[in-house]
């Protein structure tokens, strides 16, 4: 998970021509939202400029959305992938996740590996699996064959016909979607008595 000036990455829409924009988040700072501008330097660290800064997450986000399509107006370009963590779901399907059993490139090192008791059933009982990994950015094809990992099929489904991304905005209700279901339910809330009108 990227981290800028305190905030951490919550989202990132990268586009084909290397820029992108991306959501912040800093539950201490005056502004604890923020959207900012991205690119890749040579070096292949992310760099972030023009901040938008704000106290409401659901503008921010719209803000994010705006900005992505008034550059892809402008521009004429596509959105490349959509980054979150944890958005990126690869099965173990020959073995339990060890050391030298998964890829780590750099910048998209997993976010969460999870190993089961046993090989078990997955997707449904679509294909069984020793355990799974999550990632910021998506794999490489190569990436995943060299390991053996299997993509599930939410990962298949950010990317349409011929590989080609989905409309950013469906993009990224399903992103929000996926994020949310990954989650913890909130804390039940308790009932107040009624103290009438007073």
């Amino acid at each position: 998970m990227d981290r800028n000036q305190g905030y951490t990455i919550l989202k990132a829409v990268m586009l084909e021509n290397g820029r992108g924009f991306a959501l912040g988040e800093h539950p201490r700072a005056p502004s604890p939202f923020v959207t900012w501008a991205c690119y890749d330097d040579k070096q292949g660290v992310r760099q972030y400029e023009w901040g938008h800064y704000g106290s409401d997450r659901a503008a921010l986000e719209q803000d994010l959305l705006e900005r992505v399509e008034n550059y892809q107006q402008q521009f004429s370009v596509k959105v490349a992938q959509i980054e979150a963590p944890g958005l990126y779901k690869y099965y173990s399907t020959q073995r339990p996740v060890d050391i030298g059993t998964f890829p780590k490139p750099a910048g998209n090192a997993p976010d969460e590996i999870v190993n089961y008791d046993k090989r078990v059933p997955v997707e449904g009982g679509a294909f069984l699996a020793w355990g799974h990994l999550t990632y910021t950015r998506p794999l490489t094809e190569k990436q995943a064959a060299d390991y053996e990992l299997r993509p599930a099929p939410e990962v298949s489904g950010l990317l349409r016909d011929g590989g080609r991304p989905r409309p950013i905005a469906e993009q990224m209700k399903e992103a929000a979607r996926l994020a949310g279901e990954r989650q913890a339910p909130s804390a039940p809330k308790r009932n107040a008595p009624d103290r009438g009108d007073r």
